[in-house]
């Protein structure tokens, strides 16, 4: 007789597992894990530098990990934040999952961090079906992304609690159109708010904050209504198995280091 395996599914169904015992053991010590998803140029650096010095003035201990395929360039603009930043590159993968992200935690994240801001992988495919523990899911398009952004990646959009619009200051050069935009988010995720900035001229400055700040002191989210199914849809957009390390659904090699703000 012979058996067959969702492999997809049974990896999900451990990430979801260690996803839960992660963002209880963080609750648990105070820290609120905020994940930004979005497309490869987005703008999502430049908000993220400008949101961890607003939360540096203010007095907030926050500390973040960004994610990509190479280089450690992300990770040295936010370290001039002067919070605690860690790069992880993914040689090549191309999300992160939980339990890369809480070996990565280990030893690191500083005890008193409330807030703890992961930039995923940029890409609004893979990150989406996995969830690494946290308790706000954000996800960012800039304006020059186009309107039907929602429409052409719906899990992303329909999982978010929260949609951010970067790059504002040159939405009249691109003719973005905002009411389309916001109708084609709605239609994916009804009810979850979207909010409008710019890094260059301050649109929406220390909203990202303000929100993240509102969900740590126990507000409520957005409750998404994809979000009890949205293993189900990701198998539509994710066509391809991963191979960790060699063994189905086991670890990625990945380098990890923490930045320091570049000389100068």
């Amino acid at each position: 007789m012979c058996r067959v395996v969702d492999l997809k599914a049974a990896v999900l169904a451990k990430n979801d597992s260690v996803a839960h015992a992660l963002r209880a053991e963080l609750g648990a010590r105070g820290t609120t894990v905020v994940n930004l998803l979005s497309s490869p140029g987005s703008g999502k650096t430049a908000l993220l530098e400008r949101e961890l010095g607003f939360a540096r003035e203010r007095g907030v201990p926050v500390a973040a990990l960004t994610a990509d395929l190479a280089t450690e360039n992300d990770a040295l603009r936010l370290a001039r934040s002067g919070v605690p930043v860690k790069q992880v590159l993914t040689d090549g993968l191309c999300h992160l999952e939980a339990g890369m992200l809480g070996r990565h935690l280990d030893g690191w994240l500083p005890a008193d961090a409330r807030l703890l801001f992961v930039e995923n992988v940029g890409n609004l495919v893979c990150p989406a079906s996995y969830d690494l523990g946290e308790s706000l899911r954000v996800v960012l398009a800039s304006v020059t992304e186009g309107e039907d952004k929602p429409l052409k990646y719906p899990t992303a959009f329909g999982t978010a609690h929260l949609v951010v619009v970067t790059k504002t200051d040159i939405a009249g050069a691109v003719e973005f159109d905002e009411a389309a935009f916001r109708a084609n988010v709605q239609q994916v995720n009804p009810g979850v708010e979207v909010v409008l900035t710019s890094a260059k001229t301050g649109e929406g400055a220390g909203t990202l904050l303000d929100r993240a700040l509102a969900v740590a002191d126990g507000h409520p989210v957005h409750a998404p209504v994809m979000a009890q199914q949205h293993h189900v849809h990701h198998h539509h957009d994710h066509h391809h198995d991963h191979d960790h390390d060699g063994h189905a659904g086991g670890p990625a090699h990945l380098h990890t280091r923490p930045a320091t703000a570049p000389t100068r």
